[in-house]
């Protein structure tokens, strides 16, 4: 068991008390030449040594980290560098400073990367998280966990996204290569030899403008999915709300009751994010739907999943649907862009329509301009509905324009 600060001297205790400042801070260890514990203005910490080569140059070099390596063990690395480099030699160390295995060191950069808030280093968990963790528990890990993290080049990395690709798409393939080649990038610190073995051949899906979604569901496939959501239970409520608000999957799946006031969603912010909806006044339509939907003891959510969590199971109701809903192959996202499209042909401006997306407002408007807007999203909601509702009864054509469209 470590002993309390309180009971540490000298550079045990710096190592345990030392805060961040505004400048980089080194501090030595008086019982060892040329070892010292540095301090970066983010608080991150490192043991370094210090010693000049035969021919006078200064050379630094990092040896481990205080979480991970004791202050004797770090005294003996100091020991054998600072006598290699004195004697014109690489400073190699006796051991490696963080784990050997892929799993260990992918643990390492999850509380050390994305829940210290990547490269903010702010204390505040990248909003990706889940995401990583998914990507990994699902995609990596079953062929990686126990591989040597160094032993992990270029070919093992290529037959990986072959996989994920032939068996769950090109895009998720990109994902997972995004992912990894921050944690190839993050471990260099770790080790001044390591080469990233990532190259930018290794994607599969092309560039994001290659392969930007066009697809929206036509009047006749509304139709069709609107039909087979009647039967598709929560689900089947879930993508209905969806097309009728325009929200991201995630905003609808976390919607609580407590954020439902007369008739008024409140989209709570998360950390990091920029910006959304904010408060939406629902249209009839929409909040019937709603309103149909069971409140479960115990569990917050309008669209509640197992226990007190949300409903997660998109994937395996959405396959059920398709196969009630045969219609061209869309993803749940296609509905925010359908949604989009249709408050355009409704007459809802496109500023307003952005609004209702929770887009962020570029340049001197964005700045400047702070009404809420609230009125006239509550309008384009109105009028996304209202036209869903001529779909739905077979009178595409009759289409009612608000009112600041012809302005």
């Amino acid at each position: 068991m470590p002993k309390p600060a309180s009971l540490l001297k000298g550079f045990e205790k710096a190592i345990v008390t030392a805060k961040p400042t505004a400048k980089r801070q080194v501090i030595f260890d008086e019982a060892t030449t040329g070892l010292a514990l540095i301090v970066t203005p983010k608080g991150k910490k490192s043991f370094s040594i210090v010693a000049r080569n035969p021919a006078g140059k200064q050379v630094w070099k990092r040896i481990g980290d205080p979480a991970l390596m004791t202050v004797a063990k770090a005294r003996d690395e100091a020991a054998q560098a600072v006598a290699r480099v004195k004697q014109g030699q690489a400073a190699v160390l006796l051991t490696k400073a963080v784990p050997d295995s892929f799993q260990q060191v992918a643990e390492l950069f999850m509380r050390r990367w994305v829940d210290m808030g990547g490269k903010k280093q702010d204390g505040v968990p990248l909003r990706s998280k889940s995401q990583i963790e998914r990507q990994l528990r699902m995609n990596v890990y079953p062929q990686w966990a126990a591989l040597p993290f160094t032993s992990i080049r270029r070919g093992i990395v290529t037959a990986l996204l072959d996989d994920i690709s032939t068996n769950n798409g090109p895009v998720l393939a990109d994902r997972v290569l995004a992912t990894l080649n921050k944690m190839f990038n993050w471990y260099r610190q770790y080790d001044e030899e390591y080469v990233n073995p990532i190259i930018p051949e290794m994607r599969r899906s092309g560039t994001i403008a290659d392969h930007a979604r066009t697809r929206m569901l036509s009047d006749d496939d509304i139709c069709t999915v609107w039909a087979a959501c009647d039967s598709a239970g929560t689900f089947g409520a879930f993508c209905k709300i969806a097309l009728l608000t325009a929200q991201r999957r995630a905003k609808v799946a976390s919607m609580k009751w407590t954020d439902l006031e007369d008739g008024v969603w409140t989209i709570p912010a998360e950390a990091r994010e920029k910006v959304n909806a904010g408060s939406l006044q629902l249209p009839e339509m929409a909040l019937e739907i709603i309103k149909s939907q069971p409140q479960i003891k115990g569990n917050p959510f309008v669209f509640a999943g197992r226990g007190d969590k949300a409903f997660n199971s998109f994937s395996k109701c959405k396959k059920r649907l398709d196969k009630t809903a045969p219609i061209e192959p869309w993803v749940l996202h296609d509905l925010r862009r359908t949604a989009k499209s249709l408050m355009a042909r409704a007459g809802v401006r496109p500023d307003i329509s952005e609004r209702v997306l929770g887009h962020a407002i570029g340049g001197v408007e964005g700045v400047y301009d702070r009404y809420d807007y609230a009125a006239e999203k509550a309008e384009a909601l109105e009028a996304l509905a209202g036209l869903v509702a001529r779909i739905l009864a077979g009178e595409q054509g009759n289409v009612i324009q608000m009112a600041d469209a012809a302005r």
